[in-house]
């Protein structure tokens, strides 16, 4: 008799310690639960993740972070401030000192502010990074450049992304774009001019650097 009751017991525990140990765990989910926001709550702004295979030394590879800057601040930041004509461009793979693949953009300098010669024929080293992410150049094409000294390998780029690079049309008149007209409307010569003859450019680039 009494081992038909141990079996009937044993029996029922059997049956109900699945379903005893189901509500635990139901139970413990609701304790340690954590709410997702809804769509009204406000949400955290995050910075943009860069992988760290794309991270370079902030020396090397200038990457502009959008804010106002004006023409003073252009100055100061170029190493070199010219007009020309771009007339060679090549892609230079890496080397074993530096594993930097390279973009080579030659100009003739046909006027000359900072750091460059009229007549000469200048070039000077880009990173790929830079070329594929949008700052390209054309044969034949005319600008106006205000570019970082160069770096320890020797690479540059235009100040403050694009509006450190002016287009100039085929009768040598600079062409600001909407962003460097606010970057130059403060300059009482240039404020405000859709078309800028390069005499006038450089006589308020000087003007700005004196009265630094």
């Amino acid at each position: 008799m009494f081992g038909k009751n141990y079996a009937c017991l044993l029996a029922i525990c059997v049956v109900l310690a699945p379903i005893y140990s189901a509500a635990q765990r139901q139970q413990s989910i609701r304790r340690s639960s954590i709410s997702l926001p809804s769509a009204s709550d406000p949400v955290e702004e995050r910075s943009l993740f860069i992988p760290p295979t794309l991270i370079r030394p902030a020396s090397e590879f200038r990457l502009y972070r959008p804010g106002p800057i004006a023409l003073p601040e252009m100055i100061r930041s170029a190493g070199l401030i010219f007009g020309g004509t771009v007339i060679r461009i090549e892609r230079r793979p890496g080397t074993s000192a530096h594993s930097v693949e390279t973009v080579t953009i030659t100009f003739r300098v046909e006027n000359a502010i900072r750091g460059a010669t009229p007549g000469e024929g200048l070039t000077i080293s880009q990173w790929i990074g830079l070329w594929s992410s949008g700052q390209r150049y054309r044969l034949g094409e005319h600008v106006l450049l205000f570019l970082y000294p160069p770096s320890k390998l020797g690479l540059t780029s235009s100040v403050a992304g694009l509006l450190g690079r002016f287009q100039v049309d085929a009768w040598g008149r600079i062409l600001p774009s909407p962003q460097q007209l606010s970057a130059l409307q403060k300059d009482p010569v240039l404020g405000g001019k859709s078309r800028i003859r390069f005499g006038d450019f450089a006589l308020a680039v000087r003007r700005a650097n004196e009265e630094e």
